[in-house]
């Protein structure tokens, strides 16, 4: 499909029952919406349906700002929770960093070739290192040192930038600093985080060096929400590469690094996409 043809896409949960996929198609189609995907699944051990469904605007029967009214028939007495998005309108990204560029490099990669549809508003770092690989990419870079005696004040210069700069959604790519509840709360379900291990085995501060020591024949990364209870989020993605013991402490390193980087991605990629739908501590993920 030409990236200039402009699509909407609407996500939607709601108790599963007889019928909903017939009328969210009919909906669409009797007001002359041409519908490309239709993505469904079902939780059948708590009954809730979940869909994915992305159309042709052009010759839609009404503009989309008139969306919530024309389908809160079909809605209401169904229970469903919905969001709308349309395709063609890039995302507002921020990128939070610490000393570890391996992710940021990525991203910014990506972000230069075209390949994402996002705008990065602005890149946020508790150090100064990065700021003229951010800039040279044409990025608002913003140093916001954060000290353990004056974390509330560093968080809050954070989230009025963050608020300021009209962001989407946030991207901690190894962003070494635990985020407040406050912090969370500013952006529920918005904050995108890398860990360095495969959750839940193996967190905290060292997880190759426990790798290491235990043995291991898999390293892994793990993509994940970020919610109040620190790397229990829901998760987004994860994968995992084959190690043996040949493979040393450095080794392990540089291969989840470039693990990171890939998983990372696909949750980026996957969120501007709007293929994530979160319920309960789980993701429903239309890949």
């Amino acid at each position: 499909m030409p990236a200039s043809t402009p699509t909407a896409i609407l996500l939607v949960s709601c108790p599963d029952q007889r019928g909903i996929v017939a009328a969210l198609s009919t909906f669409i189609t009797q007001h002359n919406g041409n519908i490309l995907a239709l993505d469904q699944y079902v939780d059948t051990e708590d009954g809730v349906f979940f869909a994915r469904m992305e159309w042709e605007l052009d010759g839609f029967a009404f503009p989309l700002d008139q969306f919530a009214a024309h389908f809160a028939p079909i809605a209401q007495p169904r229970q469903i929770a919905w969001t709308l998005h349309r395709s063609g309108k890039p995302l507002r990204m921020a990128v939070l960093v610490s000393k570890q560029a391996h992710c940021l490099y990525d991203i910014l990669a990506r972000y230069e070739s075209g390949e994402w549809p996002v705008e990065i508003a602005l890149v946020l770092s508790n150090h100064d290192d990065h700021r003229g690989l951010v800039e040279r990419h044409g990025v608002p870079f913003h140093h916001v040192p954060v000290a353990a005696d004056d974390k509330a004040a560093a968080e809050a210069t954070q989230i009025a930038l963050l608020k300021s700069a009209r962001v989407d959604f946030i991207v901690l790519a190894r962003y070494m600093q635990i985020l407040s509840p406050a912090f969370v709360q500013a952006f529920p379900m918005r904050i995108l985080n890398i860990h360095h291990s495969f959750l839940p085995a193996f967190a905290g501060a060292n997880p190759y060096r426990a790798a290491h020591d235990r043995g291991v024949k898999i390293v892994g990364a793990t993509a994940h929400y970020v919610t109040e209870k620190l790397d229990e989020g829901p998760i987004i993605e994860q994968d995992v590469i084959r190690v043996s013991h040949r493979q040393g402490v450095d080794d392990l390193v540089r291969l989840g690094r470039d693990l990171e980087k890939i998983v990372l991605s696909r949750a980026i990629y996957w969120q501007l996409h709007h293929r994530l739908l979160v319920y309960k501590n789980r993701t429903v993920v239309f890949n």
